[in-house]
């Protein structure tokens, strides 16, 4: 029997939204005091994940930049290298990166924005980078 069942529901549980789980796994390592498992990662998030699901998911943030991996016998322990912004960023990333009409899009992009957006991006880009970027 199922959990709502259980419980005397009927209802399906929720469907998460796209990117929600990956950002629940990255705060799980961000919060973590070093390197875990993938078990580790399953156990803080619920145990109605499955422990492949968890896998693919700290998989795919590897893929994006936004975890590192390294091995510790059969399996990897896990480190959050990105916050939610920064995985956000990614995905921004990602999407300008596929079109063919970068200026185009980027234009799209900041005219879209509300004024408040736009000052608060041009503040940014008028910083110095620091030490290291660029």
């Amino acid at each position: 029997m199922t959990e709502h069942k259980r419980e005397g529901r009927d209802t399906p549980p929720r469907r998460r939204g796209q990117g929600e789980l990956e950002a629940q796994v990255l705060t799980a390592l961000r919060q973590a005091p070093g390197a875990r498992t993938a078990g580790w990662v399953q156990e803080r998030l619920g145990s109605d994940l499955a422990y492949t699901t968890v896998i693919t998911i700290l998989t795919r943030l590897h893929i994006k930049g936004a975890v590192s991996r390294e091995r510790a016998g059969r399996s990897f322990e896990w480190t959050a290298v990105a916050d939610e912004a920064g995985l956000a960023a990614l995905r921004m990333r990602k999407v300008l990166d596929a079109e063919a009409d970068r200026e185009a899009v980027l234009a799209s992009f900041v005219t879209a924005l509300s004024p408040r957006d736009e000052r608060l991006l041009r503040d940014l880009l008028a910083q110095e980078p620091e030490e290291g970027e660029g």
